[in-house]
């Protein structure tokens, strides 16, 4: 049963970058990258610790929404290509004749379109990160990145070149040929780039590699495989540009689906946000601590009256989203009465002890205090009410595919180091996603007639 599994995922795999969508695609995507770098300067700031910054903040966010949407593009005609076009031509019928379960047929053109997908994709972004080290070009006077032109024109023209020459001596795919030789082409390209700095000196491999915006790359590719099992679940009982329509609805509500239904499902006040924090002076430094004490600052005083003995919340979501503190019961005592706060009957928490203009002074009660992963940080959310969930809102924002977690854009271009734990969760996220479309696109294939 695997072999015929490998054996479908391969055959697809070869149909899919055999398409001439495919190497269209990824033709476009590089000369939109191209003409990124004369049309993204608009002064949009001056030099930053961030890996990009100035109008390269404008290329590397045009250019990723690019292949965004060049990606789920892809997913569409491809998908349609190897799934729905075989059903109309009737050779899925050939296929589920044979000893295969129709689950195994699905995986393996899914296996197959995503593998045809990625390659893409790593191509194209390939293209994106030598724009980004050429950056853009914002007054007359800026000088051409020549290894970057020359590497990455080599890469382009000498793909193009083989897979003609191949097409013309031996009758090979002229797309095929030419996608698999400008994979590797292209990246060693940019690992020439790598090593070679504009001024054709040798330098370090890792001066002019952007680490954060790789990260970004490959939580991008997550997001399009998730896009391909959509499209495979369409393509099962739907034509080439209803899948489209489906991808592309996905694509947008997922998008949109923070604005529409994030804000919705969970709503609270903001009273402040954190500009720093400080371990107070007395009790100890672990904010998890039984009576640690937490200094923290506001960046303008509190938007409603804070006030002793109310409950302190934090977390990174404007809308009270996954909280660092969680949500826990008010302490129902005085402050003022000191041995009350850590009581057998006291409920661990953040109660705010004192509030004096932006200082608030909070401290960790109860006799099993409240645990923490992490104290309060910059630009933190501060609240004074847990947050509230409203089921259905909430229900429909976790189905619905949230392509804000691929997006990391804004972690590279503000500086701020993505953690592994987050993309540990961005991965499971996008296997889940993944898993339970493959699962629907299982369950419509089932009694599909392909005769």
């Amino acid at each position: 049963m695997l072999s015929q599994f490998f054996t479908i995922a391969r055959n697809t795999f070869v149909e899919s970058v055999r398409q001439p969508i495919l190497l269209l695609l990824i033709l476009v995507s590089g000369l939109l990258q191209v003409m990124n770098t004369w049309m993204a300067a608009f002064s949009m700031g001056r030099m930053s610790s961030a890996e990009v910054y100035g109008d390269n903040k404008l290329l590397l966010d045009v250019g990723l929404a690019t292949i965004f949407g060049a990606g789920m593009l892809m997913a569409a005609f491809l998908a349609t290509a190897v799934i729905s076009s075989e059903i109309d031509r009737k050779t899925m019928l050939t296929v589920v004749s044979k000893p295969i379960s129709r689950t195994w047929v699905i995986l393996g053109k899914y296996l197959g379109v995503a593998g045809a997908i990625t390659g893409a994709v790593v191509i194209m972004l390939a293209f994106l990160l030598l724009a980004i080290r050429h950056g853009v070009l914002s007054t007359a006077g800026d000088h051409l990145d020549m290894p970057v032109i020359l590497f990455g024109t080599g890469a382009v023209v000498g793909s193009l070149l083989l897979a003609a020459a191949a097409n013309f001596m031996y009758g090979w795919s002229f797309n095929q040929t030419a996608v698999t030789a400008l994979l590797p082409l292209v990246l060693l390209a940019y690992l020439g780039v790598l090593l070679v700095s504009k001024e054709w000196e040798i330098q370090p491999i890792t001066t002019d590699l952007p680490i954060k915006i790789v990260t970004a790359c490959v939580a991008m590719v997550l997001a399009i495989l998730v896009l391909a099992s959509v499209a495979t679940a369409a393509s099962t009982r739907l034509g080439q540009v209803m899948t489209i329509v489906v991808c592309a609805g996905v694509f947008v509500g997922g998008l949109l689906s923070n604005y529409f239904l994030g804000r919705q499902a969970f709503t609270n006040e903001i009273v402040g946000v954190v500009e720093r924090y400080e371990p107070g002076q007395t009790g100890s430094d672990d904010p998890s601590s039984r009576g640690a004490i937490l200094d923290v600052t506001l960046k303008e005083p509190p938007r409603v009256e804070v006030e002793p003995g109310d409950p302190f919340y934090f977390g990174p979501n404007p809308n009270g989203v996954a909280l660092v503190t969680g949500n826990f019961d008010p302490f129902p005592g005085d402050v003022a009465d000191t041995p009350s706060l850590f009581e057998p009957t006291t409920p661990g928490g953040l109660i705010v002890l004192d509030a004096v203009g932006r200082q608030l002074i909070v401290q960790n009660i109860g006799r099993d205090p409240l645990r923490l992963h992490r104290p309060p940080e910059r630009d933190d959310f501060v609240f004074t009410t847990p947050t509230r969930v409203a089921p259905l809102p909430a229900t429909l924002w976790a189905i619905v595919p949230n392509m804000h977690y691929y997006w990391l854009l804004d972690a590279v271009t503000q500086n701020r180091e993505v953690p592994t734990q987050h993309l540990v969760k961005i991965a499971l996220y996008a296997i889940l996603q993944i898993g339970a479309f493959l699962a629907l696109a299982v369950a419509l294939f089932q009694r599909r007639d392909v005769g």
